[in-house]
C-alpha cells in the first residue's frame, strides 16, 4: 500500500470502473487486440510502480452475468446485466490516489476512456469495529 505523503496527507482509495462497448472487442483483430491489452499491461505496471495500484482486473463478457434480485422473500436470478445500455462494465482498477485531480489524471490513462468511459468513485471508509 501506498504510504501517507506528509506534504500532500492521506490517500484516498478509488475505483476506476471501466466502461466500453463489448462489440468493439468483438470486431477487433487479434494484432489490435494484443496491442490494446499490451497498453493495459503497461498501464498496470506503471502505477504498481507508482505505488497507486491496490488491485485490478477484467471481467467476463456481459453474457455470462448473473443478476440477482430479492421480493418478497425469493431470490430471482436473470441471466446478463440489469439494464441493456451501450457500453458495459468490462473491468476495474482499485487505486490509491491524494485527491480526485490525481485520480483523473490515472483513469484518463486507462485505454479505455479513449473509446467508452471510465468512472471514478471513491470509496466509503467504514471505520473498524472496536
Amino acid at each position: 500500500m501506498r504510504t501517507r505523503n506528509i506534504l500532500k496527507g492521506a490517500t484516498m482509495r478509488y475505483m476506476l470502473l471501466i466502461y466500453e462497448a463489448e462489440a468493439n472487442w468483438q470486431k477487433m483483430t487479434q494484432e489490435d487486440g494484443a496491442k490494446v491489452m499490451g497498453e493495459y499491461m503497461a498501464f498496470t505496471e506503471d502505477i504498481r510502480r507508482g505505488g497507486q495500484y491496490v488491485s485490478g482486473a477484467p471481467l467476463q463478457p456481459t453474457g455470462t452475468a448473473t443478476t440477482v434480485r430479492v421480493s418478497n422473500g425469493r431470490t430471482l436470478t436473470t441471466d446478463g446485466p440489469f439494464a441493456e445500455t451501450r457500453e458495459q462494465l468490462g473491468g476495474y482498477y482499485l487505486i490509491e490516489a491524494t485527491d480526485l485531480n490525481e485520480a483523473i489524471a490515472l483513469a484518463s490513462r486507462i485505454p479505455a476512456a479513449r473509446t467508452g468511459s471510465v468512472e471514478i468513485r471513491p470509496l466509503a471508509e467504514i471505520p473498524a469495529q472496536a
